[in-house]
């Protein structure tokens, strides 16, 4: 996509003199939504909390976080928020972490997924799927334009956003989009907290499944979304934080980060004791900022 056409698909544009950050919003697909419904925009936006959601996402897009880093290019990373694939928590798990990757110098891309339903959707299943991987060729087909290393572009997410995330990381062998260009869908490293990885009976948030994949999903097709068993030699490196008492079992992150380290991938895992689900960057319990540790290990991977 050249620079004019791409221009034009800008939305809103603001500047912070605070970080010395631009925010920039793009439409996911300048056209035709593939996979999807006509129907109406419903999407809703409510503070609920103190924590903004958004709600009945249909038209999906992007919000471009850039440092104030002059001609430097930088390190990307998609964001995916969470929200049990019912709703997004696009603010403590979107805006405000990409904001905090601004001031590290990172460019961040907070992408608003569409919700899986079958009113909006050919086949929800593959819906936020979909989406992630045109956010990675999106990314990848606009480096130079985005001023980002199109080698270095990860994903993170946060409860279902960390399934979608794993999914991303896991599934980018099969293209779920239109790919002309052949451009790589994979993921150059992974950030998953408070993650859900499997679907499985035992493992998996049910909310999360039942919204992705049905009521009463095949055994195959619980086995294809559960990632633990998705891991492969070429499944890029991951960093996992959770708490040992999340209500999404912590052995989602834990069986995940030891398939990585059998197949011969980089992973590293934070377990917080205590703290819960849907604590964003801050885990009130603990002193450990763990968005510090995910500094150092992007350093170390040579992510900076």
């Amino acid at each position: 996509m050249d620079f004019n056409k791409l221009s034009l698909l800008i939305i809103v544009f603001q500047f912070s003199s605070l970080f010395g950050m631009s925010q920039t919003f793009y439409p996911l697909y300048p056209d035709t939504i593939p996979n999807s419904k006509p129907g109406p925009d419903q999407e809703k936006s409510a503070v609920q909390g103190g924590i903004l959601i958004i709600s009945k996402v249909s038209r999906p897009g992007l919000t471009v976080y850039k440092p104030n880093n002059g001609l430097k290019k930088s390190t990307a990373i998609i964001i995916c928020p969470g929200g049990g694939y019912f709703v997004e928590a696009a603010g403590h798990e979107g805006e405000d972490v990409a904001k905090k990757f601004t001031e590290w110098g990172y460019t961040a891309i907070v992408l608003k997924y569409r919700i899986p339903n079958d009113s909006t959707m050919v086949n929800k299943e593959f819906g936020p799927l979909q989406d992630a991987q045109r956010a990675l060729q999106w990314a990848r087909e606009n480096a130079d334009l985005l001023n980002i290393q199109k080698n270095k572009i990860g994903i993170m997410g946060f409860s279902a956003g960390g399934h979608l995330a794993s999914t991303a990381g896991t599934h980018f062998e099969n293209a779920y989009i239109s790919n002309p260009k052949n451009t790589s869908l994979r993921p150059d490293f992974m950030i998953l907290v408070y993650p859900v990885i499997s679907l499985t009976d035992s493992l998996g948030h049910r909310g999360s499944r039942d919204n992705l994949l049905g009521k009463s999903p095949s055994p195959e097709k619980i086995l294809e979304y559960s990632n633990e068993f998705q891991v492969k030699s070429n499944t890029p490196p991951a960093y996992l934080v959770t708490a040992k008492d999340d209500f999404i079992n912590f052995h989602n992150s834990t069986l995940f980060h030891e398939a990585l380290k059998k197949n011969g991938i980089a992973s590293e895992i934070y377990l917080y004791e205590k703290g819960g689900h849907g604590y964003g960057m801050n885990n009130k319990t603990s002193s450990v900022k763990w968005m510090d540790l995910v500094y150092k290990w992007m350093e170390k991977m040579d992510f900076i």
